[in-house]
């Protein structure tokens, strides 16, 4: 799949931005690529570094964004995720990017980033997205359906989604102003935790029968 030279601007300037509002600490260095040998870890900034004389290149690389993902799965959708894990050299830069593939009418469920603020934007396709404020702001529902070369912006830690309302599949993506952002997936944590929560408590917390709970429990059983 070739992306349009415009949407690669959007995308880059995205993270440019959420770079320089950076939600990690700060670097104290010029970079500091992570190691799994503690042994051989110099630095400590985020996690163990190794001496930054011996940084090269394919610390700071990554290649496969143009492949789409596999979305044969219950959500029909897939996530491929860049950051500190994929890309060593992201260790305490704040920034991390995704790219997330929609069959159509896939979804990327109800979920969380704890640490990272996520801009969006559409490749292809057409999506229902939004998030919900929080308790203190009413619970309001901020939605917009998307079309190719429009962006939105998931504020940190508010429940968000994104659904592929049209008939072909849909492709964009996003970068967080974390290396490593974390996602809580909703149903996901709620009713596939190990081990389970007492399906009583779920059952009273959602206002749902308690065998209603126990059948989602064994559907999100990890």
């Amino acid at each position: 799949m070739r992306v349009p030279m415009f949407l690669v601007l959007i995308t880059i300037s995205a993270l440019v931005i959420s770079f320089a509002e950076a939600n990690d600490p700060s670097p104290l260095q010029d970079f500091c690529v992570a190691i799994g040998d503690l042994k051989n870890g110099v630095f400590v900034n985020g996690k163990f570094c190794k001496d930054p004389k011996q940084a090269k290149a394919e610390d700071f690389f990554f290649q496969g964004l143009n492949k789409a993902g596999n979305t044969t799965n219950r959500v029909k959708s897939n996530v491929t995720t860049v950051n500190v894990d994929q890309i060593p050299g992201l260790n305490t830069l704040g920034i991390s990017l995704v790219r997330i593939d929609y069959a159509p009418y896939g979804q990327n469920p109800p979920h969380t980033h704890p640490r990272a603020t996520e801009i969006l934007v559409l490749v292809e396709g057409t999506l229902y997205v939004g998030f919900v404020s929080s308790n203190q702001d009413n619970n309001r529902l901020f939605a917009k359906v998307l079309n190719p070369g429009d962006v939105f912006v998931f504020p940190i830690g508010m429940i968000h989604f994104q659904v592929n309302i049209g008939k072909t599949p849909a492709v964009a993506f996003a970068g967080l102003n974390s290396q490593n952002a974390g996602v809580i997936t909703i149903a996901d944590t709620v009713f596939g935790s190990t081990p389970p929560i007492n399906p009583d408590i779920l059952a009273q917390a959602f206002q749902l029968d308690v065998n209603v709970v126990k059948d989602l429990e064994a559907k999100f059983k990890n």
